[in-house]
């Protein structure tokens, strides 16, 4: 197991001591004021707040402050000066997100909240803020794995429970705000931050959001939903470039994940984002941010920036002068769009608000508004009652890291195991098999994406180490190569191994880095600002599967990655390949589940594969008119096979949407609705018989897709709108029902208004979005 290394080392604490609070100021003349009543409605003690509110005390709300303004992030030293500088300015909401002992953010956040109940006039708690794609960023709090395997789970009261297990743990040191989850599609597989996806599917990504929302809003922490919108397919695949599409696109692929995460989720924060769609920058876009967020879906709460992201409207897009920054321009165009709050890494431009206002450049009733949305939050989450819920240091061993939150880690991490190819049932493995663990992804580091604490790859169960805890059998390693080198100096080590055991296990992929690293500069081929132009192995990977296949023995590939590999030769030449998604911490113990047979494999994946990068875009919800397929090959004598979609290659997918194997098989029959001709408003339901064939107990995820037979605009050809996971053992059927909402079928018409458009419907069930095993049809009148 690798070991975890401390963060610092004794506090150095400076200033106040631990219970001592501040002299109270002013605070008290407004303790009996009607905002601070619980009783009233949250309407209510809004309009009284902001009524009581001058235009500094409103501007403070909107920017975003630091913790590291008052603590030092080396020592702990506390700064009182920057603790009220930084909230003379900044109090609305506060980042934490530093590789720091727990305590320091604990005692940190406890000196904020304590100042603004205590030395300000109005006692208005703050947002404590920090990460939350992979668990709570945090030193020693638990890893789960990346969104994009976390969607290959198809397990929704998993993520839920994970969503809550992270408010646990966030709450424990007082943060109550976690930005997360990304409601963005990965329709762009060069794009690096595919990893923080739920994958390219709009029901999916919304289902998987909306738990995650449920999880961790029920557990009294804000969700941050972002990044609105339509973000992650920038011009050729690069971070932050501008993205290319109509309002139809919008509309039909990339708000309904966002609808479901917002509206049905009903989250307290949204972030919007960096890109530009169709020319106009999401950081000033009123059709998106105040049309259709506020006008359409009446979302009632509030809206902040990316870091720096305010800025780039003069530095990116040129809209106003940057050098000095034009901050009067940027709050212009920001603000009444309804980009409500600034966040840090910027200019904090929104400090001429006050100026703008008593110029007349700008109307106040824009920044109550504003204002209004997020105190609206704030009172609605109850934290100007609990505005610090944190929990003893001695307390925190009992909600952090906790044996219920590992084994949840290590449950959702096999759930989302992919199972690509298994020739002649090589796995499972036996106990007792020999086995050579090789690769640079196997030992030694943890194979995490970005957003993880500094310095987390050195906290965790490596493939290797899950392997020897599971066997009974002999387990050798050789590393074979390095990630980032075309040495092959180590391949005769890793041949060896492979020829001296009865099976070998080749680890390779990806990998990104933690925050401090990625933003460091150091090598990576994943993450935010890592992009690629190749979906390949890097560097000697690819040539070390090739030697340990070629050494004979039975050979298993895992792609430890954050996103599709394209080595189709792979698929045929290795004995069994498996896709594990960037890990949790439990990521060895629970890849050695699923080559042990302990779980039977039941991921699906949540993103297609692609032969090559060339053939993209890959996803399977293509429009009518797409896809067609007169393929070309290059056979495995290097025979050139032509044809025209591609000369030689096909746009086809190698594996599909959906797709996963188990080491069971099941069959499908009798596919039913509940009723062949409902309403637009109503829901119906399929129903198919699914047995289990094979020797094992399995779970498998029934998937429901909808085919819109004839459409005044073309329109995707399939679309998953419903899915179920569920066991079932050896021999036994089941009847699986899905619920399939009727009016989520409708389409953008060529006038763009939404309607259900009456005609057929079939719905396909199946396996995967290629593999569907039976049909019916409806008819909506």
């Amino acid at each position: 197991m690798v070991s975890l290394r401390i963060f610092g080392g004794l506090a150095l604490v400076l200033g106040l001591t631990k219970g001592q609070t501040y002299p109270a100021t002013g605070n008290g003349t407004n303790s009996n004021a009607p905002y601070k009543n619980s009783n009233l409605p949250v309407e209510d003690r809004v309009k009284d707040l902001l009524s009581r509110m001058t235009i500094q005390d409103k501007v403070a709300q909107l920017m975003q402050g630091d913790i590291s303004n008052w603590i030092n992030t080396t020592t702990n030293a506390f700064n009182y000066s920057g603790l009220v500088a930084n909230m003379e300015t900044k109090a609305g909401s506060f980042y934490v997100g530093y590789p720091v002992p727990q305590q320091w953010i604990a005692q940190g956040v406890k000196r904020a909240q304590d100042y603004l109940l205590q030395n300000t006039t109005l006692g208005i708690p703050a947002l404590v803020q920090t990460e939350g794609i992979h668990g709570f960023l945090i030193g020693n709090a638990t890893i789960f794995n990346s969104p994009i395997a976390h969607a290959c789970s198809f397990n929704v009261d998993l993520i839920q429970q994970m969503g809550a297990a992270i408010a646990q743990e966030s709450l424990a040191l007082g943060v109550n705000q976690i930005f997360a989850p990304l409601a963005d599609l990965a329709r762009e597989l060069r794009y690096g931050r595919v990893e923080e996806t739920f994958g390219e599917d709009p029901y999916l990504t919304g289902e998987m959001a909306y738990s995650y929302i449920k999880g961790l809003q029920g557990g009294s922490v804000s969700a941050t939903v972002k990044h609105f919108a339509a973000y992650s397919s920038p011009e050729q695949g690069l971070n932050t470039g501008p993205v290319h599409g109509g309002e139809r696109e919008l509309r039909t692929t990339w708000l309904p994940p966002f609808k479901r995460a917002i509206v049905d989720g009903e989250a307290f924060s949204i972030m919007s984002a960096y890109h530009s769609y169709d020319g106009v920058p999401a950081i000033a876009d009123h059709h998106m941010l105040t049309d259709i967020l506020r006008g359409e879906w009446d979302y009632k709460y509030w809206v902040t920036s990316d870091a720096g992201a305010t800025d780039r409207l003069c530095n990116a897009f040129k809209m106003c002068r940057a050098s000095p920054i034009d901050m009067e321009a940027v709050t212009m165009y920001a603000l009444p769009a309804g980009n409500d709050v600034e966040m840090g890494g910027g200019s904090f431009n929104f400090q001429k608000i006050p100026e703008l206002v008593k110029t007349g450049r700008l109307d106040v009733d824009v920044v109550d508004t504003a204002v209004s949305r997020l105190l609206t939050a704030k009172f609605t989450m109850g934290i100007f009652e609990h505005p610090y819920m944190a929990v003893p240091a001695n307390e925190t061993a009992a909600r952090i890291h906790t044996p219920k939150s590992v084994q949840l880690a290590r449950q959702l991490d096999a759930e989302s195991i992919v199972l690509l190819e298994n020739h002649d049932s090589t796995l499972p493995l036996k106990k007792d098999a020999n086995v050579a663990v090789i690769g640079p992804m196997a030992h030694g580091f943890m194979n995490y994406g970005d957003y993880v604490v500094y310095q987390s790859q050195y906290h965790g169960v490596t493939p290797l180490d899950g392997i020897q805890s599971a066997s009974s059998g002999k387990v050798t390693y050789a590393q074979g190569c390095e990630r980032w080198s075309t040495d092959q100096s180590g391949f005769p080590e890793a041949v060896a191994a492979a020829k001296a055991a009865d099976v070998a296990v080749v680890v390779v992929g990806t990998w990104s880095r933690d925050q401090m690293e990625l933003w460091q500069g150091l090598n990576a081929t994943t993450g935010e600002h890592v992009d690629v132009a190749s979906l390949n192995l890097v560097g000697a990977m690819g040539p070390l599967v090739q030697a340990v296949i070629e050494a004979g023995k039975p050979t298993v590939v895992v792609y430890s990655s954050g996103k599709p590999i394209t080595e189709p030769w792979v698929s045929n030449s290795s004995s069994a390949l498996i896709q594990q998604f960037y890990p949790s911490e439990q990521g060895g113990n629970a890849l050695a589940d699923v080559l042990y047979g302990k779980q039977n494999p039941s991921g699906k994946l949540s993103v297609s594969f692609p032969h090559d990068v060339g053939t993209l875009p890959i996803y399977y919800d293509y429009l009518n008119s797409g896809r067609s397929t007169d393929p070309g090959t290059i056979t495995a004598n290097n025979t050139l096979i032509f044809g025209h979609q591609y000369v030689l290659d096909t746009p086809q997918p190698l594996y599909e949407f959906g797709y996963g194997k188990s080491y069971t098989t099941f069959h499908y029959s009798n596919v039913t609705l509940s009723t062949s001709t409902p309403s637009a408003t109503d829901t119906i339901t399929a129903t198919i018989q699914v047995t289990n064939t094979g020797k094992y107990d399995g779970q498998e995820v029934v998937q429901a897709y909808v085919q819109d037979v004839l459409a005044s605009v073309a329109v995707p050809n399939i679309l998953l709108k419903g899915f179920k996971k569920v066991m079932i053992k050896a021999g036994e059927t089941k009847s699986v029902s899905i619920p399939i909402d009727v009016s989520q079928l409708g389409v953008w018409d060529i006038r763009m208004q939404y309607v259900v458009e009456p005609g057929d419907f079939v719905v396909w069930v199946g396996s995967s979005s290629k593999d569907l095993r039976g049909n019916a049809t409806f008819t909506v009148a």
